[in-house]
């Protein structure tokens, strides 16, 4: 399942209020890079906001609230707070024990990698010892 969350802000300029959103894929970011972007731009440009402007100044001052979380980020939200760090953590370490899963199903002939939880963790040291170069 896809990992979607909608951003929005709520927040008042020149006495009128306003309420920008976005959905975003957050999947698509994290395949492409270690970490989230910044989601104050991706909001303002998504609802037609001047990123040099006073109102988008007055946007940035104000938290972001998150909901219709989708996918395994739907456990790192929390009344409207989401956890980025801890999530982008466990989506990478769930991408690793896909590509894991895959390499014991080929090799091993084991479809079902939460039952060799034994294996599943030597094969996951193994492969933190290969990308630290730990000899």
């Amino acid at each position: 399942m896809k990992n979607t969350i909608t951003a929005s802000i709520t927040f008042s300029f020149k006495g009128k209020s306003f309420s920008p959103s976005t959905t975003l894929d957050l999947d698509t970011y994290l395949e492409k890079s270690t970490t989230l972007p910044n989601f104050y731009p991706l909001i303002a440009r998504e609802n037609n906001f001047d990123l040099y402007s006073y109102e988008y100044e007055m946007m940035q001052a104000e938290s972001i609230y998150y909901s219709n979380a989708r996918g395994q980020v739907a456990e790192f939200v929390a009344e409207g707070k989401l956890d980025i760090n801890a999530f982008v953590v466990a989506w990478q370490e769930n991408k690793i024990l896909s590509k894991l899963s895959d390499i014991a199903k080929e090799h091993m002939n084991i479809n079902d990698f939460q039952q060799h939880t034994e294996l599943k963790k030597a094969m996951f040291a193994a492969y933190l010892a290969g990308k630290n170069n730990i000899k």
